[in-house]
C-alpha cells in the first residue's frame, strides 16, 4: 500500500492515472516507469483474478500506487484487493446512500468497519502486521462510482456519508443508464455530469473521471477533477500503434 496515495487524494493534487486491463506484469512496470501518479487496475471487465492483480502491483513497485476496482462490492472481493496492498478501491455500481455504507464498512476494520483480518503482501506477509493494522484505516482511499440513473438520482445523500473519499464517475455506463450510449457530448448526459459534479463540490467530495484521452480529459480539470484515469494500456498501445501506421502510409 502507497500511504501517500489517500493523502495526496484528499489535499486536491492532481494525479493523473491509466487503466491497466492487460494481464501482464510488463506491461504494467512500463506504465509505472513513464510515470503515471497511479494505476487503475481493472479486475471487474477484466479478465484479472486477485492473484494478477497482486502480480500487477508488485511490477508497478513502491512508487506507484494502485487503486482496484473490484467486480463486486462485497467482502471477499474488497478483501482480497486491499490484502494485496492496493492503496484503496474503486467499488462500482453504487447507487444508494445505504450501498455506500455498506462499501465503506468493508474497507475498514473495527471498529470502524468490518473488513476481516488476514495477513497477505499489505502487512509485508505479516512482518509488519501491526504497523499496517494501526494505519490502514486512515490510509485506504475509498472511491465510489457513480454511472446509472439511480446514482445520479441519489447522489445528494451517497456523497454524505462518511468516509467516502472520492466519487468516480463512470461517464460511459452513466450514458448508457440514460439511454445515450457513447454519447458522451449529449446534453443529457452533460447535464448528469454536472449535477454529479455540484453534488461533490457541495460536500467536498473529490471528484475523478475516465476519459479516452488528454484532450477529452481537458474539460474536467477546469471543473476541479482531480483523480483522472486517461485511457487504458490496451488502447494507448492501440492508438500509438495506429498513429506509426497512418503516418508511415501518407
Amino acid at each position: 500500500m502507497n500511504s501517500n496515495f489517500r493523502t495526496r487524494l484528499l489535499a486536491g493534487d492532481v494525479l493523473v492515472g491509466s487503466l491497466i486491463t492487460i494481464a501482464s506484469a510488463e506491461v504494467a512496470e512500463i506504465m509505472a516507469t513513464v510515470g503515471f501518479d497511479w494505476l487503475f487496475i481493472d479486475t471487474e471487465h477484466s479478465p484479472f483474478n486477485a492473484h494478477g492483480a497482486q502480480r500487477i502491483m508488485q511490477a508497478a513497485g513502491p512508487g506507484c500506487p494502485c487503486v482496484v476496482r473490484v467486480p463486486a462490492n462485497d467482502d471477499v472481493w474488497i478483501k482480497k484487493a486491499l490484502d494485496s496492498g492496493a492503496s484503496g478501491i474503486i467499488a462500482p455500481q453504487i447507487n444508494t446512500a445505504a450501498e455506500a455504507e455498506a462499501v465503506v464498512r468493508r474497507c475498514k476494520y473495527p471498529p470502524d468497519g468490518t473488513r476481516g483480518v488476514g495477513i497477505g503482501r499489505a502487512h509485508q506477509y505479516g512482518l509488519k502486521f501491526n504497523e499496517y493494522m494501526a494505519q490502514a484505516n486512515a490510509e485506504i482511499a475509498v472511491i465510489l462510482q457513480a454511472e446509472t440513473v439511480q446514482a445520479l438520482e441519489n447522489i445528494s445523500e451517497i456523497v454524505q456519508v462518511p468516509g467516502i473519499d472520492a466519487i468516480f464517475v463512470g461517464p460511459y455506463d452513466l450514458s448508457a443508464s440514460l439511454g445515450k450510449m457513447g454519447r458522451l457530448t449529449d446534453p443529457e448526459v452533460k447535464q448528469a455530469v454536472e449535477t454529479i459534479t455540484h453534488a461533490c463540490q457541495t460536500a467536498g467530495v473529490r471528484l475523478g473521471i475516465f476519459a479516452a484521452t488528454a484532450k477529452d480529459m481537458a474539460p474536467f480539470l477546469e471543473q476541479s477533477y482531480t483523480l483522472l484515469a486517461i485511457g487504458t494500456d490496451g488502447l494507448l498501445m492501440a492508438q500509438k500503434a495506429k498513429e506509426i501506421l497512418q503516418t508511415l502510409n501518407r
